[in-house]
């Protein structure tokens, strides 16, 4: 049997409602400064008042007009997430790859919904504006994959591609799919992470019809997302992406790449209990695999990076769960989630806060949880309320990532 390979994290970008570039977005998680706000959003049935994290985006900045003719705002923001990864990975021209091979790079990408601001803009088209005929990109432009498609091309990517819609989960799974593709040897390096661009009419009415989504705070709407907090009220839509770049450990080293992280545990499970309702010990047992794939103890985690949604059932359970695994090192673990900043990404958020993790990792100092001011007493670990926390001797961090159909992922990276 071949050896199990390290695996070197040595590259991240992000575009998020709190920044664009790894520096502006963590430089607002620690400040607890919030990109939630109010946008109004025109319906059939007249305009309203959405809380979403929705990002300033300008395509027309980053890319040749006809090239976004066959790109949805998901792929535009992956793309643009990448290409920081990618630069900071060295990897930005061809001819500094340090012998890696096109054919043993590839791309491993998490979205939940995929082009789905394209088909709502052909629902409407076909149903309100009634046109005969629908753009001729509509079925590229929403499929899932296009972004791994896009990806590839960009980059001249032609190792293992695929795509993971896993809800919630779905960027930390493709993230662990692609570590296992470099550690048993079918890949030396992989572009991974996940985009989410939802913020449209149909699926912001869909979770409308859930009644899971945050009301205003009278803080003011960037207040709105309060996770872990006795008052919260629900979880806030967000859009956005982050993308790493792994790289087999030896194969890094030899071509003088900085490495910023070890990828070093990865673990999924299903609770098969309920496809909305989550249930602790599936998501404990994650963290609990996680840790033995990593070869850690739980008292080895010195930060935990929660799903943290702000709903009223979920924040609890994982609560629950997180105590399950780390047993008698659950009180003195520091956990915070960091969606009460940027809003919940759904498919990209398993990327966005394990990006978040690694940079805690590096640079010593833990992201609080915002506008935790009261606590729900049945949330009693301690969630790093409201300010950021030197760690300097910081060793390894976990990140989790929980979705609707009870599917967990969590990730686990150490200091180089």
């Amino acid at each position: 049997m071949t050896a199990l390979r390290r695996v070197a994290i040595t590259g991240l970008g992000i575009v998020s409602p709190v920044g664009t570039g790894c520096a502006a977005f963590f430089e607002s998680l620690l400040a607890a400064r919030s990109g939630i706000r109010a946008i109004d959003v025109a319906f059939p049935t007249g305009t309203e008042s959405v809380l979403a994290g929705d990002i300033d985006f300008h395509p027309d900045a980053h890319f040749a007009k006809a090239k976004l003719l066959t790109m949805d705002r998901v792929s535009q923001l992956a793309l643009v997430a990448a290409r920081e990864a990618m630069q900071q990975a060295g990897l930005g021209d061809p001819s500094t790859w340090g012998g890696l091979q096109p054919e043993r790079f590839g791309v491993s990408m998490g979205t939940g919904s995929g082009g789905a601001g394209s088909l709502d803009s052909a629902y409407t088209a076909l149903l309100e504006q009634k046109v005969a005929r629908l753009r001729p990109m509509t079925v590229v432009l929403a499929m899932n994959n296009a972004t791994a498609a896009h990806l590839s091309m960009e980059f001249g990517l032609k190792g293992p591609n695929s795509t993971v819609s896993n809800a919630c989960a779905s960027s930390a799974t493709a993230i662990g799919d692609a570590f296992r593709q470099i550690r048993h040897g079918y890949a030396d390096a992989m572009l991974v992470g996940g985009a989410e661009a939802l913020l449209n009419r149909g699926t912001i009415k869909a979770w409308q019809a859930m009644h899971t989504l945050a009301r205003p705070h009278a803080d003011g709407p960037q207040a709105s997302c309060r996770p872990f907090s006795k008052d919260r009220t629900g979880l806030v839509l967000s859009e956005g992406s982050a993308m790493l770049v792994l790289e087999d450990w030896e194969t890094a080293k030899r071509r003088g790449a900085t490495i910023l992280a070890e990828l070093a545990g990865y673990a999924s499970t299903t609770d098969a209990h309920h496809l909305t309702q989550p249930e602790a010990q599936g998501q404990a047992s994650a963290m609990v695999l996680g840790l033995q794939d990593a070869g850690l103890n739980a008292a080895d985690i010195g930060y935990l990076n929660a799903h943290g949604t702000a709903t009223e059932v979920g924040d609890v359970v994982e609560t629950n769960a997180i105590r399950l695994a780390f047993q008698g090192a659950a009180d003195a673990l520091p956990v915070s989630s960091t969606k009460g900043v940027h809003g919940h990404s759904m498919g990209a958020a398993g990327a966005m806060e394990f990006l978040a993790s690694v940079m805690a990792l590096r640079v010593g100092q833990l992201p609080p949880t915002a506008f935790l001011e009261t606590p729900d007493p049945r949330c009693d670990l301690d969630y790093i309320p409201l300010q950021a926390r030197d760690s300097k001797g910081l060793r390894a961090v976990m990140s989790n990532s929980f979705a609707f159909g009870g599917s967990n992922s969590v990730l686990i990276a150490k200091t180089a």
